[in-house]
């Protein structure tokens, strides 16, 4: 049975850190392409960040771009999102997501066509 648990969720103010983490269990990773959409309040599910299977391409949507930073470990079963200079459009629940692809297309928008997902974890940057 696919899994992914997410955690690192919290408050924090502006200009503050936070680090994401997925772990998955159930699927082997390396098969796999692994990143993050959130869905803030309101507002339609987006992409955020997303890593290939073999660990050679990142993408990240222009919002984030020079402040998060995705990694992964396979061996660890996980992503991690390491998140800088945090705004407060970045509040928003965030979602660990697998797609059995070798590219990073799936994650440009709002993810519809993937269907392994966790649970989500809220992020609210406030003072």
């Amino acid at each position: 049975q696919f899994q992914l648990v997410e955690s690192g969720g919290g408050l924090v103010q502006p200009g503050g850190s936070l680090r994401l983490s997925c772990v998955a269990s159930g699927f082997d990773l390396d098969y796999f392409a692994l990143g993050w959409f959130r869905q803030a309040p309101g507002k339609p599910r987006e992409g955020v960040s997303c890593i290939t299977s073999t660990n050679t391409t990142s993408w990240y949507s222009d919002s984030v771009k020079g402040r998060f930073t995705i990694s992964r470990d396979n061996a660890k079963a996980t992503v991690i999102l390491q998140m800088n200079s945090l705004k407060r459009e970045d509040t928003a629940v965030y979602y660990c997501a697998a797609d059995p692809a070798p590219h990073c297309s799936n994650y440009h928008y709002d993810g519809r066509y993937l269907t392994i997902w966790g649970q989500g974890t809220l992020v609210t940057v406030s003072s």
